[in-house]
C-alpha cells in the first residue's frame, strides 16, 4: 500500500506568490513617508512613540505605514515589556527578493537626512542618553543595590577577567573602560595595562571610580568625563577596550561598538559583557535600563558592522532568571577561537 504523500505546490502557485510578494515590497517602497521610515531606521531601532517625533505625525497613521513595511518584510519588531521596537529585517526574509531589497536600502543610505528629520533624531538620542544619566546622578549612591537588582558584580567579574587574560592581545599598553561603575573592574585592568583610561558621562558614577581607585592606590588611570565622541578619544589605540554592563543603559548600543572599533589598535580587542534579551519591563524604571537586553545574534551583528570579529562567547545564567552574555571581539585578522 503506497503511503499517502501531501499535494506539492504547481510552479504556477509558486511564480505567483514571488509575484505577490515582489508586488508587496515595490508598494510598501514606493511611498515617501515609508522611505523616510526606513531611512531612519538604518542604524538603529525605535519604539512607535519615538517615531511619531522623528516623523511628526500621529500613532494611527504611523501604525499604518509600519503595518505595510512590515507586511512586505521589510521591518522587524520586538516586545519590551509594553513597547514595541522597530528595525530593519534582515535579508532573507522574503526567498529570491534580498538584491532588490538591498539594492532600495542602499539607494536609500546614500540620501542624507533632512534637516528637520536630522534635528529630530539627535532630540531623541539627547533624550535617551539624558534619561540614562540622570538615572544614575540620581541613584549613584546605590549603585551596587541596583545592579544587585539583576546581576551582582561578583556573578560576572571573574569570567570577565578569566576571558581578559586569555584574550589574544597583541600588547598590553594601554585600555579603555567604557562606564566603569564604581570602578571595581579598574583593579583588575591596572596592574595589566601601563594605562588605564576610565570614561563615563555621568559625573557622578566617575567620582565613586575614582574613590574607588585612590583608596586602591591604582595611580595610572585618567578619568574622563563624557562619551565615546569624546574629543580627548581621537587618536587613542586602545589594546582593549572593556564595556561592562553599559550596553544596555545607552542610547544607541550599536554606536558605542562603532565609535570604540575605531580607536582600536591593530590586534586590538573590545570585551563586552551584557544581559541577553529579556522581558522584566521593570528593569527599566528599578535600574535605569533603556534596553531589556540583547540577543546574541544582535551583539555580534553590530560588532560586525563596526568591523570586529566574533573571538569568543560565554553565556551565565542567574538564579532570578537573567542570562549574562560575555563576548569578546576583535579585528578579522586576530587569532580566533571558541570558548562555551
Amino acid at each position: 500500500m503506497l503511503a499517502a504523500t501531501s499535494p506539492q505546490p504547481a510552479a504556477g502557485d509558486c511564480l505567483d506568490s514571488r509575484i505577490d510578494a515582489l508586488a508587496s515590497l515595490c508598494k510598501a517602497s514606493a511611498d515617501p513617508l515609508r522611505l523616510q521610515i526606513l531611512r531612519v531606521l538604518r542604524k538603529d531601532s525605535f519604539g512607535v512613540s519615538e517615531l511619531c517625533t522623528l516623523l511628526d505625525m500621529r500613532q494611527p497613521a504611523l501604525s499604518h505605514h509600519l503595518k505595510v513595511l512590515a507586511g512586505a518584510g521589510l521591518v522587524a519588531t520586538r516586545r519590551e515589556g509594553n513597547s514595541i521596537f522597530y528595525r530593519r529585517s534582515e535579508l532573507g526574509q522574503q526567498p529570491g527578493l534580498d538584491a532588490v531589497q538591498q539594492q532600495i536600502l542602499d539607494t536609500l543610505d546614500e540620501l542624507p537626512l533632512s534637516g528637520n528629520l536630522a534635528r529630530h533624531l539627535a532630540e531623541v538620542q539627547a533624550q535617551r542618553e539624558a534619561n540614562s544619566r540622570h538615572f544614575f546622578r540620581d541613584n549613584a549612591h546605590k549603585f551596587r543595590q541596583q545592579q544587585d537588582l539583576i546581576a551582582s558584580y561578583e556573578q560576572y567579574a571573574d569570567t570577565v577577567a578569566q576571558i581578559l587574560h586569555d584574550a589574544p592581545l597583541a600588547r598590553l599598553d594601554t585600555v579603555l573602560e567604557v562606564g566603569p561603575g564604581d570602578g571595581s573592574f579598574l583593579a583588575e585592568l591596572s596592574p595589566r595595562f601601563r594605562r588605564v583610561v576610565a570614561l563615563d558621562n555621568a559625573a557622578s558614577m566617575l567620582e565613586r571610580a575614582r574613590a574607588t581607585a585612590n583608596s586602591a592606590g591604582l595611580g595610572n588611570i585618567e578619568f574622563v568625563h563624557g562619551d565615546t565622541r569624546h574629543a580627548s578619544l581621537s587618536g587613542l589605540q586602545a589594546d582593549c577596550v572593556v564595556i561592562n554592563m553599559v550596553l544596555h543603559h545607552t542610547p544607541s548600543p550599536q554606536q558605542i561598538l562603532r565609535d570604540v572599533a575605531g580607536c582600536l589598535a591593530p590586534g586590538g580587542v573590545v570585551l563586552v559583557t551584557d544581559l541577553c534579551r529579556h522581558d522584566q519591563a521593570w528593569a527599566r524604571e528599578n535600574c535605569g535600563d533603556l534596553w531589556l537586553g540583547f540577543a546574541p545574534e544582535e551583539l555580534a551583528g553590530w560588532a560586525h558592522e563596526a568591523g570586529l570579529a566574533d573571538i569568543a562567547s560565554v553565556y551565565l545564567a542567574q538564579r532570578n532568571g537573567f542570562q549574562i552574555q560575555v563576548r569578546l571581539f576583535g579585528h578579522p585578522n586576530t587569532a580566533t577561537r571558541n570558548a562555551v
